[in-house]
């Protein structure tokens, strides 16, 4: 089982501080059934101002937790990519390694929780004719989403990729969260789930 939204690397944005919280979460995974991690840091998001998204510094700090998982002879395998927050210029910053997952085929983007991001369809359509696929992160904590679902199936006739929370299902994130996440699972709305923890 891959779990390709993830914040486990340790003091790289609001995930775990210390790597031992790191190495727990990761014990936690596999017990699980998880083999596959893909941390991915926010990019270009507000709570990011100060810190360090270089890819080849984010390379070795992932370098450096494989090779702590190892030693506890722990059986996953860790990736790198981002969670890169809705602005318009996924196009532009496509060549940077870090930013999509899959050989350059897919991007993990969030939006903004309470304002509808205006303008997304054309920056996604040309993301598209760039060959690579926008999956969106968690649209049932988006408010514009829960105040009308219909926007889901749009989505899914454009083929971009929508990814629920795990603890959104569970509710993690409120009743209203949790009722729309299982509408969106009823209704066929989501292709993948994904951890999305922090902690």
């Amino acid at each position: 089982m891959i779990d390709f939204h993830n914040h486990v690397l340790p003091n790289v944005d609001d995930g775990p501080r210390t790597l031992e919280e790191s190495i727990s979460m990761i014990r936690h995974a596999e017990a699980q059934g998880v083999t596959d991690i893909v941390q991915t840091v926010h990019f270009q998001h507000p709570k990011m101002e100060g810190k360090n998204v270089e890819y080849n510094f984010l390379c070795n700090e992932v370098n450096k937790i494989q090779e702590k998982i190892h030693k506890e002879k722990l059986e996953i395998k860790m990736h790198l990519s981002a969670e890169v927050f809705y602005l318009p210029n996924l196009v532009d910053i496509s060549t940077n390694p870090l930013v999509t997952i899959g050989n350059e085929k897919y991007m993990l983007i969030e939006f903004k929780s309470n304002i509808f991001p205006f303008g997304y369809e054309d920056e996604f359509y040309k993301l598209q004719m760039h060959g690579i696929t926008p999956i969106i992160a968690h649209p049932e904590r988006y408010r514009f989403v829960q105040e009308n679902i219909d926007i889901l199936e749009t989505w899914m006739n454009r083929d971009y990729v929508l990814q629920v929370d795990a603890g959104s299902i569970i509710g993690q994130f409120g009743k209203k969260t949790k009722k729309i996440s299982n509408i969106i699972i009823h209704n066929g709305y989501v292709h993948l789930i994904g951890s999305d923890a922090h902690n």
